[in-house]
C-alpha cells in the first residue's frame, strides 16, 4: 500500500513542475509584440517609409533578427503567390534579399531602440502590396508578424488634405480673439467712466455751497414787488414843517422842509 502512494504523490510533483515550466516557457515566448502601420500611401517614383517596432522583455542582442518579406496584390506578378524576402537583419547587418529590391531598400531603424524600419525609394508601381515585418529576439521567438499595406499611386491621387478646415479653424480662433478683445476694451472703457464719474461727486459733495441770490418779497397790500437795496441801508427821513407868517394859529403857509436825513452805513 506504502509504495502505491508513494508513486501517485511523485506523479503529482512531476506534473505539478511540468506545468509550472509550461507556463514560465509560454510567459517569455509571449513576451513579443511587433506593430507596424496597417496602410501607406506614397507617390509613384518618390520615397515610401516603411516603420516597423518591437517590443522585447528581453534584451536585444547580436542573436535578434528581422525579416521584411513582400507579396503583391497584383495578380500578373512573380511574388503574388506567396511572400517572398526582400531584407534579411542579423548580426547587427542587413543583407537585402530579391535582386528588384537590391538597389532600392535600405535599413534606417535602430535595433538597440527597437526600431527595424526600412525604406523604399524610388516607389514603383509593382510594389503596390502587402509587407511583412518579422521579428525574432531569442527566447522571444513567438511573436506575430506585423503587415503594412503599400499603395503606389499618381499625384493626383493621393488623399487631400483638409486644408479648408484648418484655414475655417484658424479663421475662427482670430475672429474670436478679436471679439474678446473688443469686449475687454468696452468693459475697461465703461469702469473707467464710472470711476471719473463717482470722483466728480464726491468733489462736488465736499465743496461749499454758492451762496444763493436774494428772494423777491412781495408786498401784502399793493400787490407790487419790491428787492432789497444793493447798497448801503438808508434810514428814514424825518420832515418838518415851518411857519412863515409868525402867528401861531396860522398853518397854511406850511412848506415842507426836510429836516433830517439820517443814514446807516
Amino acid at each position: 500500500m506504502e509504495p502505491k502512494r508513494s508513486k501517485y504523490v511523485s506523479r503529482r510533483i512531476l506534473l505539478t513542475g511540468f506545468t509550472i515550466y509550461v507556463a514560465l516557457v509560454t510567459e517569455r515566448t509571449c513576451g513579443l509584440e511587433i506593430q507596424a502601420d496597417p496602410e501607406v500611401i506614397v507617390q509613384n517614383g518618390t520615397t515610401g517609409v516603411l516603420r516597423c517596432s518591437f517590443k522585447s522583455s528581453e534584451v536585444v542582442t547580436k542573436r535578434t533578427t528581422v525579416t521584411w518579406r513582400f507579396q503583391s496584390n497584383q495578380p500578373k506578378s512573380q511574388f503574388y503567390e506567396s511572400p517572398h524576402v526582400i531584407f534579411y537583419f542579423s548580426d547587427g547587418q542587413g543583407y537585402p534579399g530579391l535582386e528588384e529590391f537590391k538597389e532600392r531598400i535600405k535599413f534606417i531603424g535602430d535595433i538597440n531602440k527597437r526600431d527595424v524600419s526600412i525604406e523604399l525609394s524610388p516607389t514603383q508601381f509593382s510594389d503596390n502590396g502587402t509587407f511583412f515585418c518579422d521579428v525574432r529576439n531569442p527566447p522571444d521567438v513567438g511573436g506575430t508578424q506585423a503587415e503594412t499595406l503599400l499603395r503606389v499611386v499618381l499625384k493626383e491621387a493621393l488623399p487631400q488634405k483638409n486644408t479648408g478646415v484648418i484655414v475655417g479653424a484658424v479663421c475662427g480662433a482670430l475672429v474670436l480673439l478679436v471679439l474678446i478683445a473688443i469686449a475687454a476694451c468696452l468693459v475697461m472703457r465703461v469702469l473707467h467712466n464710472r470711476h471719473e464719474y463717482e470722483g466728480c461727486t464726491t468733489l462736488e459733495s465736499k465743496s461749499p455751497q454758492a451762496p444763493q441770490p436774494p428772494k423777491k418779497v412781495e408786498s401784502g397790500s399793493g400787490g407790487s414787488r419790491c428787492t432789497s437795496p444793493s447798497g448801503p441801508l438808508q434810514g428814514p427821513v424825518i420832515y418838518a414843517q415851518l411857519d412863515h407868517s409868525g402867528s401861531k394859529n396860522s398853518f397854511h403857509k406850511m412848506e415842507p422842509v426836510v429836516y433830517a436825513d439820517i443814514r446807516k452805513n
